[in-house]
């Protein structure tokens, strides 16, 4: 075994390399792992493997890890965001051997004999006590999950009890446990993720979906977009709206994520921006400060192409009237303008406008709205820690901790 002092340098020594091949090492990583394990294809999901996504945030995980190996702890709120991920997808302790084992032979594959056996130790010592981090955390989120008032540890199946088109491309989904127990309680944002056999697949597919209204111990519901309008075509998306009808049944993980709503009973504003189907985790937080804090101060923001695609509109205007301090901004590509509704983009002019730089943001879209978002929230003197934010996928820039 290395010695501490040895095993931090050489590992440090690497971040160089990590840079330059880290998602070369985790593309033949992958591919490597799955020819060999087989069975793992039923926790992966797939579209982020072929747009590369999983790959890059292997790869930056490993370059932070090795930044930051004598001080692992730094890490704690990334790996506790990936946690939930893994929690939700069932990801178990038993498969981080498997991981550590096609990593290393990856790292010896594509470095050959710049891999050397000291490298190699160190990187097998650092990757044991990296996934003893991860299986702490992760076996705590499992028992906490089975601890709550009609919990569960892994998944469990659920009936569709009605199927409700919200808009020309999003529809709901509402589902109640199959053996009739209640749900357990959630906090407005987090997800659940949908395990599904689709007819003709060998393995199954995880997609992880914001639960788009308040809890009520009753019923979860989803709001899927139907994403037909680009190739690959959303694989489970289309499935779901094609083929999944009221009496069928799915196996469903429970509720997970750190993206929600800290404190519905807060006084302080919040402002509540999305994009796109990006509305599912801010109708959950609208509806329930609506029932739970009428009186808060809300703005509400949401960019859609058109009226035609967006979901819930009659909800959220709705939910405004039973709220003297709300206040609701669609924002439109195309279409009419109106007391509620411009015809434009949602940018720095218009967030002055419409927020309050005084409260908190949660925002949830498409990749390159958060980005323009947080970078227009920063420029107007928002704090970092003020702005809060849901990515569904690998976070990328993790590398970045």
């Amino acid at each position: 075994m290395l010695s501490q002092k040895k095993l931090i340098d050489i590992v440090k020594s690497t971040v160089p390399v990590l840079e330059k091949y880290g998602v070369t090492i985790t593309k033949h990583f992958y591919k490597r792992m799955f020819a060999e394990h087989p069975e793992l294809l039923n926790i992966f999901n797939h579209a982020n493997q072929e747009k590369g996504r999983q790959q890059t945030a292997l790869a930056n995980t490993v370059l932070a890890a090795a930044k930051h190996i004598d001080e692992l702890e730094v890490l704690l709120p990334a790996v506790r965001q990936i946690g939930f991920k893994h929690r939700s997808l069932g990801v178990k302790p038993e498969q981080y051997p498997i991981i550590g084992e096609n990593l290393l032979a990856s790292i010896k594959e594509v470095l050959g004999d710049a891999a050397t056996e000291d490298i190699l130790s160190a990187w097998k010592e650092a990757y044991g006590e990296i996934a003893k981090v991860f299986m702490k955390v992760e076996s705590d989120m499992y028992d906490e999950a089975a601890a709550m008032e009609g919990g569960w540890r892994d998944f469990k199946v659920f009936k569709v009890v009605k199927k409700e088109k919200e808009s020309d491309l999003i529809t709901s989904f509402y589902f109640q446990p199959k053996d009739g127990g209640q749900v357990p309680d959630y906090r407005p944002g987090q997800y659940i993720t949908l395990r599904l056999l689709i007819p003709g697949d060998t393995y199954m597919v995880n997609r992880q979906y914001s639960l788009s209204k308040a809890a009520d111990l009753r019923s979860f519901r989803i709001s899927v977009k139907k994403e037909s309008d680009h190739q690959p075509a959303g694989k489970v998306s289309n499935y779901l709206h094609d083929s999944i009808d009221v009496g069928d049944e799915v196996e469903i993980s429970a509720p997970a994520g750190d993206f929600y709503l800290c404190d519905p009973a807060a006084r302080r504003p919040i402002n509540l921006i999305s994009g796109g189907v990006g509305i599912t985790p801010t109708m959950s937080m609208l509806q329930t400060i609506a029932e739970e804090n009428p009186q808060r101060e809300v703005h509400f923001v949401h960019a859609a192409r058109n009226p035609q695609v967006q979901a819930f509109r009659p909800d959220v205007l709705s939910y405004m009237e039973k709220m003297p301090n709300a206040h609701a901004c669609f924002v439109y590509d195309t279409g009419e303008a109106g007391p509620d509704a411009v015809i434009g983009r949602v940018n720095k002019a218009l967030l002055k406008e419409k927020t309050n730089p005084a409260g908190d943001y949660y925002i949830c879209g498409p990749v390159p709205f958060m980005h323009d978002i947080t970078r227009d929230l920063e420029m107007l003197g928002v704090e970092k820690q003020s702005i809060h934010f849901e990515f569904f996928g690998p976070k990328i820039e993790w590398a970045e901790v």
